[in-house]
């Protein structure tokens, strides 16, 4: 009997960033290693990773990392792994070239050459495991599945999957290979759940292929299409309509260019016309019945690079009178705030907006009947609903339980718990630390609780600043308190505020000065302390209060 352990370090309960591991005797399989942006309560993060600590105190063990897709939440934190230690990558042709480029992005890691391309046909022999692919569809050519063969069976990683029977070659699922690893026996299924609480069906890649054409060619103006960067069915459907509209076709976006080279490169991506691109510079020679901007924004989110055209602020183009501002993107729950904002803005700089969502319910991810669908193909003992919040995990548990799945056999961890299988039976066991890790510029995982909370202060309170001069010698005040503020009250209508805030400060110091055990620590405290029930007595607002002691000696230091 193998010895097999499951460990989701990331990517449940919770969107992106997925990252699953599978032991199988002494070899560990890390499955996808993605990224997830943060969301507006995480101040000035730039993404989130998942925490590779475990990893890291089992790298000699790692056999490799196998990536389902091209997108963030399954290749974006590669540079930040392979910078604790090297392993080999693994991923079809188009997953590896757009790997190459985020981790040669990262200046620790741009000299990793080991990667490794596969095809569905590849099999790779690790002794206890040999690992294999299945092609799925999803919003982006060469998406896989990952097969692990055990002597207890399949353990199948879905990775971002939908079935749409009408997808192009480059896109189809091969359902006769899905069933045929269910007869091989599945012992558990790692299968996606984004989508696993919303019944509509969801629309056929023709259908919005259609809607896209439909609202591009009949629109007498100029057209500004956003579009995730990554998502190349969309790009070409979007090229495509383009083309057969008669019109030419102008990227933007700073990650477009690199995506769009590659997949080209590849033959992933294709042009109608070789003429059909033009540069902003061109785009004078052209009336605006003759134009399309794509627009695919900063880190492939469009909407925000779509309402600072609204506003004035892009650097290239700006929304104007007869413009139709056109979504083709579905903005994610954390964006649909913006998405309120960016459509109001679009509106009154004289645009237009419709969304490709109006008339469809577009998605990359499986329906409720395409879970319960991979489910009867797979027939697998074990299932652990993966990729999304807990709700959608679930949403997923109820639908295995739908198609004759036993309750005690569909598991919902979080992030960290391992599943192992003993004594005939995969069971919750204990957990591996597995917490967030925040990007804040060249800082990987050094902005933690406490900083962020000082930000959530200081963006909704404000600082307050008192500065004052000290003679401990002497035990008096040399300068008199200088209090400084910005984000935390208008200064000119609350002069006497400020007034009582300093004297305030000067009785704090007075009394420390005079004390026999005087402390640096102890008094900016009690400052901190007696300024933040002053304050919060006299606005009801707590801003950041930041005491500052000089003290005054032949030489003046700052303390």
């Amino acid at each position: 009997m193998s010895s097999i352990k499951i460990i989701p370090l990331s990517g449940v309960r919770e969107n992106g960033k997925n990252l699953y591991i599978v032991e199988v005797d002494e070899d560990i399989f890390v499955l996808d290693c993605g990224l997830r942006y943060p969301e507006n309560e995480l101040l000035g993060i730039d993404t989130v990773i998942p925490d590779f600590t475990y990893l890291e105190a089992n790298a000699d063990r790692v056999a490799g990392i196998f990536v389902t897709h091209g997108h963030a939440d399954a290749i974006g934190g590669l540079p930040y792994l392979l910078e604790k230690f090297e392993v080999p990558v693994f991923g079809t042709e188009l997953t590896i070239e757009l790997a190459k480029l985020v981790v040669r992005r990262y200046e620790p890691t741009k000299k990793f050459k080991e990667f490794h391309v596969i095809d569905t046909h590849s099999e790779i022999d690790f002794g206890s495991t040999v690992v294999s692919f299945f092609p799925t569809t999803h919003s982006i050519p060469d998406a896989v599945g990952i097969t692990l063969k055990t002597n207890e069976g399949n353990i199948v990683y879905t990775g971002d999957f939908k079935f749409d029977q009408s997808a192009i070659p480059m896109y189809q699922t091969d359902f006769a290979r899905l069933a045929e690893i269910g007869k091989e026996g599945v012992f558990a299924l790692l299968s996606t759940s984004s989508n696993a609480e919303n019944p509509t069906t969801v629309a056929s890649e023709l259908q919005i292929a259609d809607e896209v054409y439909d609202n591009i060619r009949y629109w007498e103006g100029r057209i500004i299409a956003a579009c995730v960067a990554s998502n190349l069915q969309r790009v070409q459907q979007i090229l495509n309509a383009a083309h057969r509209s008669n019109r030419k076709v102008v990227l933007t976006g700073q990650d477009f260019g690199r995506i769009i080279k590659t997949a080209m490169k590849l033959g992933r991506l294709t042009l109608p016309a070789e003429d059909l691109l033009i540069t902003l510079k061109e785009m004078a020679n052209y009336s605006d019945e003759e134009i399309l901007i794509l627009e695919t924004g900063r880190m492939g989110e469009p909407i925000k690079s779509l309402q600072k055209m609204a506003n004035g602020t892009h650097r290239t183009i700006h929304v104007k009178d007869g413009d139709l501002a056109y979504i083709a993107t579905t903005p994610t729950i954390a964006m649909e705030t913006v998405m309120a904002k960016t459509e109001d803005i679009i509106y009154r700089a004289g645009g237009v907006v419709r969304s490709i969502s109006d008339n469809y319910r577009v998605s990359g991810h499986a329906s409720p009947a395409d879970l319960q669908l991979m489910m009867n193909l797979m027939k697998p003992r074990y299932v652990i609903p993966i990729q999304g919040e807990y709700r959608l995990l679930s949403a997923h548990a109820k639908l295995a339980e739908e198609v004759g799945i036993p309750k005690q056999n569909i598991f919902i961890p979080a992030r960290g718990d391992i599943l192992e299988y003993t004594k005939g039976e995969l069971r919750m066991a204990s957990s591996v630390p597995a917490d967030n890790v925040m990007v804040d510029g060249i800082g990987v995982g050094d902005i933690g609780n406490i900083v962020l909370k000082d930000r959530k202060i200081l963006s909704e309170d404000g600082v307050f600043v008192a500065v004052v001069t000290i003679s401990r010698r002497e035990k008096k005040i040399v300068a008199k308190p200088q209090i400084t503020t910005r984000g935390f009250v208008y200064v000119k209508a609350n002069r006497d505020l400020l007034r009582e805030g300093s004297e305030m400060v000067a009785e704090i110091v007075e009394k420390h000065l005079h004390e026999d055990d005087f402390e640096w620590a102890k008094l900016k405290q009690d400052i901190r302390d007696q300024l933040s029930r002053f304050l919060f007595d006299q606005t009801k607002r707590r801003p950041v209060i930041m005491p500052v002691i000089m003290e005054a000696s032949q030489r003046n230091r700052r303390r």
